[in-house]
């Protein structure tokens, strides 16, 4: 689909999702920041509408009037080249714009952008709002991202959606091998994002990946058998983290009485084991592969084996940890201008993920897609698939 088709027809759909996400949301949730790597919603609905403004409608849209000049530093996120963005740490500090500023924001923008779109302007305008759109939709994972974290820190187990949807149950799988061979990976797809491409070529030794994702009750075992004290599991700056941040278990699973529970956008609940494990490390990821006799895949194997057998690889269940450092693929070229921003200045101390949670949007679960975070991260909805080499 053409950057015209997608602007035209989910613009105001993708738009509309981000308020709908956040309609659940008091006045007091929005401001909610309960550590540095978390954003508040507010700042996301601001953020989304900075890109249209200050990326967009500033340079393509003549005669434009900014709706209020010292948003463009307040709610950029990284861009250096266009200013001095506001410390990240402390956006949950901002308690003017008040919300029902912010959200006047959206509307200024979206009306100019829909005059801009009526204008049918130059191609690479249209390709700077189709990336805009997929930008969009990232930042709606992350609410939901940030929400959890946010709520989970509050005793009363606040419940963002009393019906919110629950992981089926994952059935027990087997290993399915790879053979050695040279395979094609990545895109060349111009609708992706740069870091996809370009497609290339890679040897692959034989292997095999687990067609299941390992289950609370399998994870359970690990620190039955005191995984987290055990540091023959560990990478030295893993078990570092265990010992400095008392880590017992995964983000998100509570002790209470005798019994595990699991706390989600749903609320907390029995924790159950033959859901998959989710919102745990790398560092967490790697020394479960190593109690059980494997380790994680490189992104390249996965790939292959998503594109093999893609039945028991579905995008809709948690983003997987890799093996494979964030780094540019053979060829890889930086979009020109502040969008080469975007993606390459992180490829650095950070990891693969591939698949995609059922909080992601379909538009951006493709088996191309690179997610990266760094080795400590819990906060993403992150799970683990297995390998095992085959030599």
């Amino acid at each position: 689909m053409g950057p015209k088709s997608v602007v035209r027809d989910y613009y105001h759909r993708i738009r509309q999702n981000t308020l709908d996400i956040v309609a659940p949301l008091t006045a007091e949730d929005m401001n909610l920041q309960m550590m540095p790597k978390v954003s508040p919603p507010k700042w996301h609905l601001a953020h989304t509408t900075w890109f249209f403004e200050k990326l967009i409608l500033s340079g393509a849209q003549e005669g434009y009037e900014v709706f209020c000049e010292p948003y463009h530093d307040l709610f950029n996120s990284y861009y250096q080249s266009l200013g001095r963005p506001f410390a990240r740490d402390q956006r949950g500090a901002l308690s003017r714009p008040f919300l029902k500023d912010v959200l006047r924001y959206r509307q200024y923008v979206d009306e100019a952008m829909a005059e801009l779109m009526a204008a049918d302007p130059k191609e690479e305008v249209w390709e700077a709002m189709a990336l805009g759109l997929a930008h969009e939709e990232q930042h709606q994972e992350l609410l939901y991202m940030d929400l959890l974290y946010n709520f989970s820190r509050n005793p009363l187990h606040p419940v963002y959606q009393e019906d919110y949807p629950e992981l089926a149950d994952e059935e027990k799988g087997s290993f399915m091998d790879i053979k050695p061979d040279v395979y094609s990976i990545g895109t060349d797809d111009k609708d992706a994002y740069d870091c996809e491409g370009p497609r290339h070529r890679v040897f692959l030794e034989p292997v095999a990946l687990s067609s299941s994702l390992v289950s609370n009750g399998d994870y359970l075992e690990f620190m039955q058998s005191k995984g987290y004290e055990r540091s023959e599991f560990w990478l030295a700056k893993g078990f570092d983290w265990v010992q400095r941040d008392e880590i017992k278990a995964p983000l998100y699973w509570r002790f209470i009485d005798g019994d595990w529970y699991e706390y989600h956008l749903g609320g907390l609940k029995p924790l159950q084991m033959s859901q998959p494990v989710r919102h745990v490390s790398f560092f967490e990821a790697d020394a479960y592969a190593r109690f059980a006799g494997a380790r994680l895949p490189k992104e390249a194997e996965w790939e292959v084996f998503a594109r093999l057998y893609s039945k028991f690889c579905p995008l809709d269940r948690l983003w997987q940890w890799t093996l494979s450092s964030y780094e540019p693929y053979p060829g890889f070229k930086k979009r020109p201008g502040a969008f080469s921003e975007y993606n390459g200045k992180f490829m650095c101390d950070q990891y693969v993920l591939r698949g995609g949670a059922k909080e992601t949007p379909k538009g951006h679960t493709r088996l191309s897609y690179r997610n990266y975070f760094e080795a400590q991260d819990r906060w993403p909805f992150t799970g683990i698939r297995l390998a095992r080499d085959l030599v």
